[in-house]
């Protein structure tokens, strides 16, 4: 007996299986619920937050003040979403969950100019198929640049990686950039990497070669996917990144038993980790 496969991979769900395949499986196949995270929580209020600028304010009018008042507009909308909720924040928590928030959009000024940006779209969903795999994916922004080449932005709300995980962070790069070229039928002139919290920016040109890379990568992860399904075997793997896992009850790497979270599945176990709050930035992994 094999398991069923996942509908596709997201640049998310292939850092997921390279970082824990038995973490992987409990999210993407065993669709075990997951605790509300405040930095995923976070990241959207900020990522709504920019969206709301440039859609809100025309060039020249994209100011700090502007922003902040899409922040207000932002955080009324997030009292309505089940995963703010679920945080269950004291008024003093959420003030401070708050005025981070605030200081993640006021860095951003320090990274670019936004009256400078040609936005085409935000939060934009796109498919693209390679070979029998379905590869998705969400970019944050999309813009022209002065000489009318497509430039991808991504918002990171968390810390800068290390020289290791910035080349996973670059693969997932090459992921938004092959599905620009297969669902738009043009590849990105350029794809930046907006860490907000330093600030930083990294930027990178995708190239035949690099495009072709993603390919090779993304299906070797699915060919490994595939096998793991097929023999049942997700193994963990023991890294700074179980402090933050939702599933760490159930991973035989600390005693678990993953039989025993099959009958959670489709109901909403306790799982809520230890959490902090104030001033501390989400582990890279984590990062939106």
């Amino acid at each position: 007996m094999s398991l069923p496969l996942p509908t596709g991979l997201s640049p998310s769900k292939v850092a997921s299986f390279k970082d824990c395949a038995l973490a992987f499986r409990f999210s993407a196949i065993d669709r075990l619920p997951e605790p509300p995270s405040p930095w995923a929580t976070k990241g959207t209020l900020v990522h709504r937050a920019l969206e709301l600028l440039f859609w809100r304010h025309p060039a020249g009018a994209r100011t700090p003040d502007a922003a902040s008042r899409c922040l207000e507009v932002a955080w009324e909308e997030i009292q309505e979403d089940p995963e703010f909720a679920g945080l269950g924040l004291s008024e003093e928590e959420a003030a401070g969950f708050r005025a981070e928030a605030a200081q993640l959009v006021s860095r951003y000024f320090e990274l670019e100019d936004p009256d400078s940006v040609r936005v085409m779209g935000t939060e934009l969903r796109l498919e693209a198929d390679l070979g029998g795999l379905r590869l998705r994916g969400i970019i944050d922004r999309l813009e022209r640049d002065p000489d009318g080449g497509l430039v991808v932005t991504d918002y990171k709300t968390g810390k800068v990686p290390d020289a290791r995980r910035e080349n996973a962070r670059l693969g997932g790069v090459h992921f938004y950039a092959f599905l620009c070229e297969r669902a738009l039928g043009e590849r990105p002139s350029r794809v930046q990497l907006l860490y907000l919290a330093d600030p930083v920016a990294i930027s990178t040109v995708p190239s035949e070669q690099s495009i072709r890379g993603l390919q090779v990568r993304a299906g070797a992860v699915w060919a490994a996917v595939e096998r793991a399904c097929r023999t049942e075997d997700f193994r963990p793997r023991v890294s700074a990144l179980c402090d933050y896992c939702a599933f760490k009850a159930y991973c035989p790497a600390f005693g678990g038993d993953p039989a025993v979270a099959r009958p959670t599945i489709g109901a909403r176990a306790d799982l809520t980790p230890a959490l902090p709050f104030g001033p501390t930035v989400a582990p890279v992994a984590s990062a939106v």
